[in-house]
């Protein structure tokens, strides 16, 4: 296969920026005296700085070009059949309760001309993810990311996740999921987006 595109590999750091590590510290500090609690007990001492590393590292995906992903791995490839990329894990904060929500997504395009490295998709959703987000829109923004970026035939995306803001608070329903889907192109037909849903189904059939 022929690569469309030269440049360095993509790869994932972590890295921290200790200014801002402090300031988040020392509002998570202020939050926990207002919630009763003591943050110079031996259990809570480092607590603020812990949360302001997990929320650096639950958002990095601010720091990622999720369209540079798939270009960093894109081949010229005849192949015309749908590519469907399953069960993808998703973590990911929900903005209006900055409470995780989790579960799985699923991709597939129609190549037109070019194909994508099959471990780009997931990275692409862990770009998208790692931000504050709601399910809608991450939905969207997958779809459309590989729909400019890789100028396939058709993208299809279906996300079905848990959201905590919805089990652990308010209506506090454990058994409910929420399911978000978008298509271009060819899944816009009916006959090709049949298909589709029935292969990610058939998982659910062994």
């Amino acid at each position: 296969m022929k690569a469309d595109h030269r440049m360095e590999p993509y790869s994932k750091t972590e890295s921290y920026e200790p200014e801002a590590i402090a300031r988040i510290a020392a509002h998570y500090s202020s939050i926990l005296t207002d919630l009763g609690e003591d943050p110079q007990r031996e259990g809570l001492l480092k607590t603020p700085e812990r949360v302001a590393k997990a929320l650096q590292y639950l958002t990095h995906g601010y720091d990622l070009d999720p369209a540079e992903i798939l270009r960093s791995a894109m081949f010229t490839e005849e192949y015309q059949q749908m590519v469907i990329v399953r069960d993808i894990e998703i973590y990911s904060m929900c903005e209006h309760h900055m409470l995780p929500f989790f579960g799985k997504a699923h991709i597939a395009y129609i190549p037109k001309g070019r194909i994508v490295g099959l471990s780009k998709l997931p990275r692409v959703v862990d770009a998208f993810a790692r931000r504050l987000q709601v399910q809608e829109r991450l939905t969207v923004q997958i779809r459309d990311c590989i729909d400019e970026t890789l100028q396939p035939a058709g993208v299809a995306v279906v996300i079905e996740a848990q959201h905590l803001c919805m089990i652990m608070r308010g209506i506090q329903k454990q058994h409910s999921t929420t399911l978000t889907s978008a298509f271009t192109g060819e899944f816009n037909q009916a006959v090709t987006r049949a298909e589709f849903l029935r292969l990610i189904a058939d998982r659910h059939s062994r």
